[in-house]
């Protein structure tokens, strides 16, 4: 049986601390800054993250040509800083 353990720091704020410090950006810039930030990771689980994210209304997700998308902070975030 595998133990996952918990990161100090969760996903969902690294992502949002390093959008709100570079601005929009493309997912897999945004991948390789969260994998420098947070180690190992695979790009399923950052994409189940932004989806949750999405979902919640803190960011926006856009496509931007084939195989690549815009990440960006939502309005509202944007608003409450």
């Amino acid at each position: 049986m595998t133990s996952k353990t918990w990161k100090p720091y969760p996903l969902r704020t690294v992502i949002v601390e390093l959008l709100q410090r570079k601005g929009p950006t493309t997912d897999t810039e945004l991948f390789n800054m969260v994998k420098e930030v947070h180690g190992e990771l695979g790009f399923n689980v950052l994409n189940k993250e932004l989806m949750r994210l999405e979902i919640g209304g803190v960011i926006n997700v856009s496509a931007l040509t084939r195989g690549k998308r815009r990440v960006e902070l939502s309005k509202r975030m944007k608003s409450t800083r």
